[in-house]
């Protein structure tokens, strides 16, 4: 009885395998926001150097390129969070009868990455899709072997918690590794920081 409800080594080794592939993708993500943060750094050197020369028109060019990049990077950085959670989750299948309730959720949260990074990682849309189809074959070998059905809906949810946890830790450290941009005035607008008065 045991022996059906371990997992064997077949199981284990695919895990293991989606793991590796998993923290390849991570990888590829953390060097992307590594990039994204040079290229944060820059734009918002040029943001506060046209600013103090008064040039809003330029710095408000540089601000809208700066916005985008960050809006990348947040993205980036929630994917990458949420990897680290499927691979939590995964190491902590440790029978055949729980491996659906933990691998239908990580499936739904790779695919749910892979479709969102693929704008800026094109292969990892197909790396990740990959490894989704290899645990959503674990579930259905789980499924035969213990007999029971699973309950996809639930799984559906289990994904959005791991998606929302990810947001939230996502955020934060958007927070700790991006300075705030200066508040810029539109063109045309004069706003006096200091009582002038007229001669």
């Amino acid at each position: 009885m045991k022996a059906v409800l371990r997992p064997q080594a077949p199981l284990r080794s695919r895990l293991e395998f989606a793991v590796r592939k998993i923290e390849g993708q991570s990888q590829r993500i953390e060097g992307t926001i590594s990039r994204l943060k040079d290229r944060d750094r820059s734009l918002f050197s040029k943001v506060v150097d046209a600013y103090s020369k008064h040039d809003t028109q330029r710095a408000n060019a540089f601000a809208n390129e700066l916005a985008e990049i960050r809006k990348t990077a947040s993205f980036m950085m929630n994917a990458k969070l949420a990897l680290e959670r499927v691979i939590l989750r995964l190491r902590t299948v440790t029978e055949i009868g729980n491996a659906a309730a933990i691998l239908a959720p990580a499936a739904k949260v790779l695919q749910s990455i892979g479709k969102g990074i693929a704008g800026v990682l094109p292969n990892a849309e197909l790396e990740l899709g990959a490894v989704a189809n290899l645990l959503n074959e674990i579930i259905i070998e789980a499924g035969q072997t213990t007999g029971m059905g699973f309950d996809f809906e639930a799984a559906g949810e289990d994904a959005q918690k791991i998606l929302n946890e990810a947001a939230i830790v996502a955020e934060q450290r958007m927070k700790e590794r991006f300075p705030e941009l200066p508040t810029l005035k539109a063109p045309g607008e004069h706003v006096e920081e200091f009582p002038v008065s007229n001669p």
